[in-house]
């Protein structure tokens, strides 16, 4: 009898790495609980008993089916990990608090889109505000319907946003379960670290984002999803898969950028092994079906409220919200004092995105694996561009990494006109993608080398005590060739804060003119932070959108 295989060092590596990932944001949940939830903070206790176990364990089994067995001793770990957060912060976000809000309007018979609520940003809960270059905040539901519709049953959970919050962190759970029993056995723990590790998704569950809803759908579609449609016929498991792609859709904005890529990979892949019409019809149905779900997951809404409901899902992308974010749009923000040209931020977003899929069909065949990647790429130059549009998605990456090798796309069909199938066709297809690339990179480089349309200087300040400010007045010069109409805040550091109310002064400045205007405190006053924090005013305008930014010496006085 032969002895039996003892795992791959590798296998142990990354059972150990998905233990090791449990530690992150555990101590928080564990001092909160050990104070007046001994239950919960018991629960923890137990947890770091088993990744302690597990850790020794991972490294000294003899057999496979033991290290495949430790994998799913740390995968319950993390899912008790979870629900153990979230018990104790389960309060969730503006997300949260809006889905929740919504869920509620939903009960009663009332429309949920096109509806402000703004008492729900001024409970004193610290539900962050999304400004918008108008000088307001949007204080309405901007997302598709389904956590709402999911969040529905869950009223009696709790107060504030820990019914949405349920529901996004179940969605999270039963995403990296899924993940973990579809992926190969070695590559389990992989769906552990990557979904309920490091403490990131967790936290993005707990705030109740509709994202993550979305991204657990996507994960069993994304999963060997070069295969769905293989022979000519999607049977029982790509229905499921488009249907997934579907209600992800309905979920969430962001699938709304993932599904032309796959899309376009699936048609190269089946196009490839079955000829264009074949591969057309293919496409029809994966299209078909995931429009069906997707509409019916929306029909009430069509029905009963139209027009809103059109507006209310498109809400991100037509909102205006002020710039934010890590990725291009600060030069703008931190580097220099502005631009008068943010809307080309928008644009080399767009175009980007565009230019990404049409590289990604002609080297399909290269670019294949990268497929849930590369969408992504798009919201680096966008004026919001938060890190948040990447880490939430990032478990796709890791599933199809693992189940989506290069090898399925050798045989894939991709669009060779006569141009680019020369004797250089090389270099050719290399300056085709660059090609398809520069008018993004173009309109980002008009963006940021943008110069910001006014100008401002302290002129007064009016205090309620020492290092409590009430009021400002501020001299405005507009330098452009426009009346302007701004909007102005002060910030301390990275983000936004609230608008400053403007109280005295025109609300518009003519072209190439120096005004004063007196500004009022939010709540009515700003207390100073520390000497060395660095305090500028911002004047946002909305048409064109435009961003000016001056730095000011505020000292305490005294």
């Amino acid at each position: 009898m032969s002895a039996p295989e003892p795992p791959a060092q590798w296998h142990r590596i990354l059972t150990l790495l998905a233990d090791i990932s449990l530690f992150i944001g555990v101590r928080p949940v564990w001092t909160q609980a050990a104070s007046h939830r001994l239950v919960v903070a018991a629960a923890v206790s137990l947890c770091y008993v088993s990744i302690l176990v597990c850790g020794v364990l991972a490294l000294v089994v003899r057999r496979s089916r033991s290290l495949a067995r430790i994998d799913l001793v740390v995968l319950v770990t993390a899912v008790l990990l979870t629900l153990s957060a979230w018990s104790v912060f389960h309060n969730g976000g503006d997300e949260a608090v809006l889905t929740t809000q919504a869920a509620k309007e939903l009960v009663a018979g009332h429309p949920i889109y096109g509806q402000p609520w703004p008492w729900l940003f001024h409970s004193g809960q610290g539900v962050a505000l999304t400004p918008t270059v108008t000088g307001g905040y949007d204080y309405t539901y901007g997302y598709p319907p389904l956590e709402t519709l999911l969040t529905a049953p869950l009223l009696w959970i709790g107060h504030g946003g820990a019914p949405a919050t349920a529901v996004a962190t179940a969605a999270l759970i039963a995403g990296a379960v899924l993940m973990w029993r579809l992926l190969p056995t070695q590559w389990r723990s992989a769906a552990t670290i990557a979904c309920l590790g490091l403490g990131l998704l967790p936290t993005y569950g707990r705030q109740g984002y509709p994202a993550v809803l979305a991204m657990a759908l996507l994960i069993p579609v994304v999963i060997r999803w070069p295969r769905i449609g293989r022979g000519g016929r999607l049977g029982p498991a790509g229905i499921a898969q488009a249907a997934c792609l579907g209600a992800a859709c309905a979920a969430q904005q962001l699938p709304w950028f993932l599904t032309p890529f796959l899309l376009a990979g699936i048609y190269a892949v089946r196009r490839g092994e079955l000829g264009a019409r074949q591969a057309a019809l293919i496409l029809l149905r994966i299209v078909g079906v995931a429009l069906t779900v997707w509409l019916l997951i929306n029909t009430y809404f069509i029905v009963h409220e139209p027009s809103t409901w059109i507006a209310g899902i498109a809400l991100p992308l037509t909102q205006g919200a002020v710039v934010h974010g890590q990725g291009l749009v600060d030069i703008s923000l931190y580097f220099t004092n502005g631009s008068d040209r943010l809307d080309w931020y928008s644009h080399a977003s767009m175009l980007l995105a565009a230019g990404l899929l049409a590289v990604f069909m002609l080297f399909v065949r290269r670019l294949g694996p990268a497929a849930t990647v590369l969408p992504w790429c798009a919201f680096y130059l966008a004026t919001r561009s938060q890190d948040g549009y990447y880490l939430m998605m990032t478990p796709l990456w890791l599933a199809a990494a693992v189940t989506t090798p290069l090898s399925e796309f050798r045989d894939a069909w991709q669009p060779r006109p006569r141009a680019l199938s020369g004797p250089h066709r090389r270099r050719v297809r290399v300056a085709a993608a660059v090609l398809l690339l520069t008018p993004a990179l173009a309109s980002a480089a008009v963006a940021a080398t943008g110069a910001p349309p006014m100008s401002m200087k302290l002129a007064g300040v009016r205090r309620a005590g020492p290092a409590v400010v009430t009021r400002l007045t501020v001299q405005v010069t507009n330098s452009s060739g426009s009346a302007l109409s701004p909007h102005y805040m002060l910030t301390t550091g990275q983000g936004m804060s609230r608008f400053w109310s403007q109280v005295g002064g025109p609300t518009t400045l003519p072209a190439h003119s120096t005004r004063r205007v007196e500004l009022r405190a939010p709540g009515g006053k700003f207390t100073l932070p520390h000497k060395q924090v660095r305090i500028r005013v911002r004047a946002f305008t909305a048409t064109p959108q435009t961003l000016s930014s001056s730095d000011v010496r505020l000292q305490p006085a005294g």
